[in-house]
């Protein structure tokens, strides 16, 4: 898969996740189950996301870490890895503070255990299905399918 093709399929799990931001996050050194995140994504923050917690949350720790994405119609999923730290750019955690934030916080945006963490991305991996007639097709009869139309899968730094 040349450059090219790399970008526009990056450029389609940015919109996927735009569309439904929902994370499965986990540090790297924890043996704790992933945890479902929301990502904060910000078109002109290349390389990051953030995420809403309180400070007894299992990230809160930070680090290195994974988060695993599904697209709502189940057509994209990505693995991403990266580095979780704490947020302390008061302009960012107001930036992004909204009515559906301040719903988990009974002491709104002054709440003493609100976090706010960032997540640095590194790299991820992406796999794209196959959206053509035939693909799906050999998908509903059997047929072998070829590894040039089971989709796009491509390791990508961010």
């Amino acid at each position: 898969m040349d450059n090219g093709d790399v970008a526009q399929v990056r450029e389609r799990m940015w919109k996927k996740m735009a569309a439904s931001p929902f994370v499965m996050v986990r540090l790297d050194d924890s043996f704790d189950h992933a945890l479902p995140m929301t990502a904060i994504l910000d078109e002109d923050a290349n390389g990051k996301f953030w995420f809403y917690t309180s400070r007894d949350n299992r990230l809160a720790s930070g680090g290195s870490a994974m988060a695993q994405f599904a697209s709502k119609d189940h057509k994209l999923f990505a693995c991403i890895s990266g580095r979780i730290v704490p947020e302390t750019d008061t302009a960012v955690i107001d930036r992004y503070w909204s009515p559906m934030v301040e719903a988990w916080f009974d002491g709104g945006r002054n709440d003493p255990s609100l976090l706010m963490l960032r997540f640095e991305l590194n790299d991820a991996e992406i796999w794209e299905g196959d959206e053509s007639l035939t693909g799906k097709l050999k998908m509903l009869t059997g047929m072998k399918i070829k590894p040039e139309e089971a989709g796009r899968h491509v390791e990508t730094t961010l």
